[in-house]
């Protein structure tokens, strides 16, 4: 998307700096104080921001503010655009893998330390609205924070989310880990840590990184076997989620449950 707000369209510094320079994402130090149109430029966006919040904002814009802590002498509007053209939007921005994020030119360790701030931030926020509470009166909140934790992973995670006989979540945990397209779970291991936490009731989700939030066979087919596991020790199964990039699938509203 082409900037074509005169007020931002200030020549752009030299990005990089020459090899050795020891400054944030190499680049060249700015002598003295900042020009002024690159000060100004970054009063205006602190100022936007406060009156009107991010949704007055596009993705580069907010994505410029994050960045001015993490190189605070330079031009960030470069490296925030280029982040964008590299990931897609500023959720994938903030969940990249931190060797994508090192791959970028221009990123270094203070960038992708604040950006996985941002991150975390994010996720801890969305867990707190779901936490010790009873999941059928904040289903939208548990679906923003599977989204918030899963959507824009590039590998498969599998989490199972413990309920109490109220319904109320009492421990949410990341069981396994895979590839982009497989995650290992195992029925008997998922009813015994539920039996360690006295829990009453699951919720499987997993996310599905081409995502399309379509069960496999074999997603089915763990499902049914955690469910008759479950039965036999009294532990329901309410549902399983499978988490895509913009959308989610879940078991039960789609009859597989």
């Amino acid at each position: 998307m082409r900037d074509r707000n005169p007020a931002f369209s200030e020549p752009l510094l030299p990005l990089f700096a020459p090899p050795g320079d020891t400054d944030e994402a190499e680049a060249l130090p700015l002598p003295g104080r900042l020009p002024s149109y690159i000060a100004d430029h970054r009063k205006r966006l602190r100022q936007r921001f406060m009156e009107g919040g991010a949704s007055a904002m596009p993705d580069y814009e907010l994505l410029e503010l994050v960045l001015f802590r993490a190189i605070p002498r330079q031009d960030v509007k470069p490296l925030a655009r280029l982040l964008l053209d590299t990931f897609g939007d500023f959720n994938r921005v903030i969940s990249a893998p931190v060797p994508r994020l090192a791959a970028v030119k221009g990123v270094g360790d203070a960038v992708i330390q604040d950006l996985k701030i941002l991150e975390a931030a994010a996720q801890r926020m969305a867990r707190a609205r779901v936490m010790q509470r009873p999941v059928l009166s904040s289903w939208d909140a548990l679906l923003d924070y599977c989204h918030t934790a899963m959507a824009h992973r590039e590998t498969e995670q599998f989490r199972i989310l413990f309920l109490d006989r109220k319904n109320v979540l009492i421990a949410d945990e990341e069981q396994a880990r895979g590839t982009v397209d497989h995650v290992p779970v195992y029925p008997r291991e998922v009813v015994k840590r539920a039996l360690e936490l006295n829990a009453s009731a699951l919720i499987l989700v997993h996310n599905h990184p081409s995502g399309d939030p379509t069960p496999s066979d074999a997603d089915i087919s763990m499902t049914m076997q955690i469910r008759d596991a479950g039965d036999v020790l009294g532990i329901v199964l309410h549902d399983h989620l499978i988490i895509g990039k913009e959308r989610e699938l879940s078991f039960r509203a789609s009859r597989y449950l």
